[in-house]
């Protein structure tokens, strides 16, 4: 098989003539790139409820085209996305294919040599919703690197970013380095999943670089929004959730609750000890199972009618803590991680601003966006 890499460029050329000639498209739309590299290959699917093209999932398109899927590996959530956050992916059999589905959450984050023995081309398509701690990209991150270890090529076919329109967060120390964020990059990076992969490779994240192919999308812009058309995972079901979520998955490391086990998670937030009008009561139920302040009403705010955000909200997360009667148990085990540094836990503490504690970050974001400018595609 002639690796994928050897024949880039004149499928780049091919893409560009695609897109002077078409409208906008997705990675997976680009069918004209990437099907004749499937050809009399045995290839595995990276792949979720998300993995569309058109209306049919991407693995029963690829069947009916009579390419040789072999197995699909499914991320956080599961391969038709209904598991809750945190909650173990089990290995199984797709009830309408027949394939074997093998997950790469829980204990198993990385496909072995084995599961890949009988794998030519791996296959990535996903929706990122571009913060650090979704953890898409962690699981693109250990299965380029399997790939590379184990002599496979990966195509990812690329999708948009819907909070690409801005950069911010700390960086991540690598002290702090989880599942929830592995590389030292800002909360929010800015970049689609086909130019994070680059940057994995090209930054040498991964000790081997990975055989990839980004199958870039036609007439994407960054800056202007894009809708997705299917929820990501069970507790970002709409645009609004999906914009906020940067700024209120940081409350997850805190006593705050983001209305998990309502019917409106991560557009609003609150907790019993916070005083207000608004009120919400979070129930168990699909996609949340055991939320926190379960059954109890918690008051808090409704974000529903907020602007859209084009940087992380500090005040939020500050002004609860200020209002927490118990203060030194308001930050959990957790919020480390997801910050992706002590330094923001200790500077809310010591009674910092919002604008403070942004300003110690804003020289690290400008050698970020250096950085990753060999990476981006649009």
């Amino acid at each position: 098989m002639a690796k994928i890499t050897q024949i880039f460029v004149l499928l780049f050329c091919c893409s560009q003539f695609a897109c002077v000639q078409g409208q906008f498209k997705l990675g997976v739309e680009q069918t004209h790139i990437y099907l004749p590299l499937l050809e009399a290959q045995k290839v595995a699917v990276v792949g979720n409820q998300t993995s569309t093209l058109g209306k049919t999932h991407l693995v029963d398109s690829l069947l009916s085209l009579e390419v040789d899927v072999v197995k699909v590996f499914s991320p956080e959530h599961g391969f038709r996305g209904t598991a809750d956050a945190g909650a173990k992916v089990f290995d199984g059999i797709d009830k309408q294919s027949g394939l074997p589905i093998i997950s790469l959450y829980g204990q198993n984050k990385k496909p072995s040599p084995q599961q890949l023995d009988d794998v030519d081309i791996i296959l990535f398509d996903i929706q990122d919703v571009g913060a650090r701690f979704y953890t898409y990209i962690s699981t693109l991150h250990y299965v380029m690197e399997a790939a590379a270890e184990n002599g496979v090529s990966v195509i990812v076919l690329d999708r948009p970013n819907p909070n690409g329109h801005y950069v911010d967060g700390p960086i991540l120390d690598t002290a702090f380095r989880s599942f929830v964020g592995m590389h030292p990059v800002p909360i929010v990076h800015g970049m689609t999943i086909g130019e994070y992969a680059k940057m994995i490779n090209g930054e040498d994240w991964i000790s081997t670089p990975c055989d990839l192919l980004v199958v870039s999308m036609n007439f994407y812009q960054r800056h202007i929004p894009y809708s997705l058309p299917i929820k990501p995972s069970p507790n970002l079901p709409n645009d609004r959730a999906v914009n906020l979520y940067p700024s209120l998955c940081l409350f997850e490391g805190t006593t705050v609750s983001v209305g998990r086990g309502t019917e409106y998670p991560f557009q609003h937030f609150g907790a019993p000890y916070l005083k207000g009008s608004y009120m919400f009561t979070p129930k168990s139920g699909p996609g949340s199972k055991f939320p926190k302040h379960e059954g109890k009403t918690c008051f808090g705010f409704d974000l529903r009618k907020n602007m859209l955000l084009s940087e992380i909200n500090l005040d939020w997360l500050i002004d609860s803590y200020n209002k927490a009667p118990n203060k030194d148990k308001f930050f959990n085990n957790f919020f480390n991680n997801l910050s992706g540094t002590d330094a923001l836990k200790e500077q809310i503490i010591a009674g910092m601003s919002a604008k403070q504690i942004k300003n110690k970050w804003q020289d690290d974001l400008v050698d970020f966006c250096e950085m990753r400018r060999p990476y981006l595609l649009y």
